[in-house]
């Protein structure tokens, strides 16, 4: 298993679901991908549970680690 780390925070907000969508699809089976965000990615979160099959949603996490700084765990089937 490995964790691939993604801050998205200078991103501008019109790319920032493509492109973790584009490293999601990069990873192999069991690895987790780790967004760095400056908001709780919870729309994220559903729009990933219907969308993508290969998504742990079980295993999904997310932590408030200050202002505008959340970092949220998307593991992979």
């Amino acid at each position: 298993m490995s964790e691939t780390t993604l801050d998205v925070r200078d991103v501008p907000p019109s790319d920032r679901h493509p492109k973790i969508h584009d490293a999601f699809e990069e990873l192999d089976a069991g690895d987790v991908l780790t967004i760095v965000n400056d908001h709780e990615p919870k729309p994220l979160f559903y729009e990933f549970q219907a969308e993508v099959e290969a998504f742990d949603a079980d295993g999904y996490a997310v932590e408030e680690r200050g202002p505008g700084e959340f970092v949220a765990h998307f593991p992979k089937q």
